[in-house]
């Protein structure tokens, strides 16, 4: 494969069916790869065993190809490549900026109201570093304890590494140079205790090890390309481009989500609606006239820029 050929990826996680917000995003990177003569690669993002079921996964094929959007070679799933992530994650601890945290869910909430700070960010508040300067003979002991811990990157270490970074970002008025800020996010989970990834590392190994040049994505993961853009820095990973485009919303301008069951493509199938309206739909439902009806985004179609 050589660099110029445009390759773009649907990753959805088979805790679900499909829904027509899976369908929008399926199609941004579907319709980029085929009007530039390149490939749409699919992968399957099921690391989390306890809730990713092998009937969904076997739902979003058949669905994806009832709808008539093909992909180029294999699947990837991410449950089968747990050696590659592990070899990232050797290569970030020999960085030295991974620690283990062995702090649960309610210890932080009550740090962060202790401090006084406020909730943001994807996962609601950002790690108040109470495991950041542990004593090394105590982090040691928990370890040999064998109580759970989840391995975080320490943000000030790994930003003092990569220095200033970004990515360009294509809109509808085209390419903008996007400098990454991932301090809002603070010191994510990169691994647990007994997996060796989460979905933040996993995501960065697996699109530079399928060639991915162009990260088509919905707008509510943006704000986590600014921690893979640090993980690509620090591992000597390639940088794609992303788009992340809008999301579908319903009436009440709610995002869809996998509780919303009447818009499932499965339910959407039963009830006799077919592959063009369903994708009609995807592309104009709940949308401020977004990129994929704008004429930017068909000229970032025929020429995979």
């Amino acid at each position: 494969m050589t660099s110029d050929v445009t390759v773009t990826r649907f990753a959805p996680s088979p805790t679900g069916y499909l829904h027509l917000g899976h369908v929008r995003s399926a199609l941004a990177g579907w319709r980029v790869a085929r009007g530039a003569g390149g490939r749409f690669l699919l992968r399957l993002e099921d690391i989390d065993q306890t809730r990713c079921r092998g009937e969904y996964a076997e739902a979003i094929i058949e669905d994806l190809i009832w709808l008539g959007l093909s992909w180029d070679g294999p699947v990837r799933r991410q449950s089968e490549h747990f050696d590659d992530y592990r070899s990232a994650l050797d290569r970030l601890e020999a960085l030295a900026v991974l620690y283990p945290c062995f702090c649960t869910r309610r210890e932080i909430r009550d740090e962060i109201t202790r401090a006084g700070g406020a909730q943001h960010g994807q996962s609601g508040s950002p790690y108040p570093g109470t495991c950041r300067d542990l004593d090394p003979r105590r982090r040691v002991e928990k370890q040999r304890s064998g109580i759970d811990y989840a391995v975080r990157l320490d943000l000030a270490r790994a930003l003092a590494l990569t220095g200033a970074i970004e990515w360009v970002e294509e809109k509808e008025d085209g390419p903008h140079r996007q400098l990454a800020d991932p301090a809002p996010l603070g010191d994510v989970v990169i691994a647990r205790k007994d997996v060796p990834t989460s979905y933040h590392l996993a995501v960065t190994v697996d699109d530079a090890m399928q060639g991915v040049t162009l990260v088509t994505r919905g707008e509510d993961l943006a704000t986590a390309t600014h921690v893979h853009r640090v993980l690509q820095a620090l591992l000597d990973l390639p940088t794609p481009r992303y788009h992340h485009h809008e999301l579908l919303t319903d009436a009440a301008g709610r995002r869809l989500s996998k509780r919303d069951g009447a818009l499932t493509i499965r339910s959407m199938r039963e009830n006799g609606i077919g592959p063009a309206e369903i994708i009609d739909r995807a592309t104009s439902t709940g949308t401020r006239g977004g990129p994929l009806a704008g004429e930017n985004w068909r000229q970032l179609q025929s020429s995979g820029r």
